[in-house]
């Protein structure tokens, strides 16, 4: 786990953490993780969630890019543009390995239809983009950036030697300093537009967290059980 240290408690991020703690254990204890973390978690399951997780990213960089043009600071700009154009190049990148790996051809990736779930969750943060307020906008952003961190050191403290983990690029892009460096720079962030915001936009702002936050299970949870559209069978 990341030695870098954490933002001072007290504000926003340590609070919506609090009033979040059962979902963020739900969260480490889903199926879905628990199997990821000891490298028997079925590839079909997997690429399902690789392919799923490559299309959400498009919607949370436009989230991203949303936040970097209301900034009113250059370097909080430049920190959430940067961000944007990592989550389309660099985690697109570990995507593309495992797609390699898989041999998985472009007609299969075409044939998984987008889940509710990431349609759902990238709805949310595009909505967030264009109707809410900045403070609010970064706190829906958040969680993608944190509860990915967390979950990845958690495995990585659990796991310890990865060399030779079916898994290991991915748990080791989530859980390095690099990474966490990022996440820490998002909570100091959120705290910083939180401690200037009035009590109806802060409990706005720990809605939203919480919100993305539900995401985040949900996300997991249609990969575990590859979910689909319940209605297509009424689609010719």
């Amino acid at each position: 786990m990341s030695t870098l240290p954490a933002p001072p408690a007290g504000g926003f991020c340590a609070e919506a953490w609090d009033r979040t703690a059962g979902l963020q254990k739900a969260i480490e204890e889903h199926p879905f993780n628990v199997a990821l973390a000891d490298g028997s978690l079925q590839r079909d399951v997997f690429a399902f969630y690789i392919v799923q997780d490559a299309r959400y990213l498009v919607g949370f960089a436009q989230a991203l890019s949303a936040a970097a043009a209301r900034a009113d600071d250059a370097v909080d700009a430049a920190f959430l543009a940067g961000a944007a154009q990592g989550a389309l190049i660099e985690e697109r990148r570990l995507h593309a390995g495992y797609v390699a790996e898989f041999g998985l051809t472009d007609e299969e990736i075409a044939g998984i239809d987008t889940s509710p779930t990431c349609l759902g969750y990238t709805s949310y943060l595009r909505a967030c983009a264009l109707t809410e307020s900045y403070p609010v906008l970064l706190a829906a952003i958040l969680p993608c950036f944190w509860v990915y961190q967390h979950v990845g050191s958690t495995i990585l403290d659990a796991t310890g030697d990865i060399d030779g983990h079916p898994y290991k690029a991915w748990i080791t892009t989530y859980a390095d300093d690099e990474f966490a460096e990022a996440v820490l720079s998002a909570r100091e962030l959120t705290d910083k537009v939180a401690a200037r915001a009035d009590e109806a936009t802060r409990e706005q702002m720990f809605a939203a967290f919480a919100r993305a936050t539900e995401y985040e299970w949900l996300f997991w949870n249609s990969a575990w059980i590859k979910e689909t559209w319940p209605t297509a069978k009424f689609l010719a």
